[in-house]
């Protein structure tokens, strides 16, 4: 049974960081490209971030680049996302998201709730 969970959300203030976290289980994590995406009430899903399967590759967001960072620690099958210079622009529930075309698998997190508000 495949599962993500996330967690390290929350509320902070602006200028503030963060670190979420995805741990996963039930699939061949080291296959998989993995990313970070965020949602606002009544917009659309922004893609973030992402991450190649061996580590060695990353993109971003305009909007993120600079203060984010992802990461993935094959061994412990989790990735996080360090976010840092946090503005309140940033509020939204964050997705963990694990992709692999060959396998067709496309996992998604639960969502966690990051609030930035002085």
């Amino acid at each position: 049974q495949v599962q993500l969970v996330e967690s390290g959300g929350g509320l902070v203030h602006p200028g503030g960081s963060l670190r979420l976290s995805c741990v996963a289980s039930g699939f061949n994590f080291s296959l998989y490209a993995l990313a970070w995406e965020r949602q606002v009430p009544g917009k659309e899903r922004e893609l973030v971030t992402g991450i190649t399967p061996a580590g060695d590759s990353t993109a971003y967001a305009p909007s993120v680049k600079g203060r984010f960072t992802i990461s993935r620690d094959n061994a412990e099958r989790t990735w996080y996302l360090q976010m840092n210079n946090l503005t309140p622009e940033d509020t939204a529930v964050y997705y963990c998201n694990a992709v692999n075309a060959m396998e067709d698998g496309d996992y998604w997190g639960q969502g966690i709730q990051v609030t930035v508000s002085s």
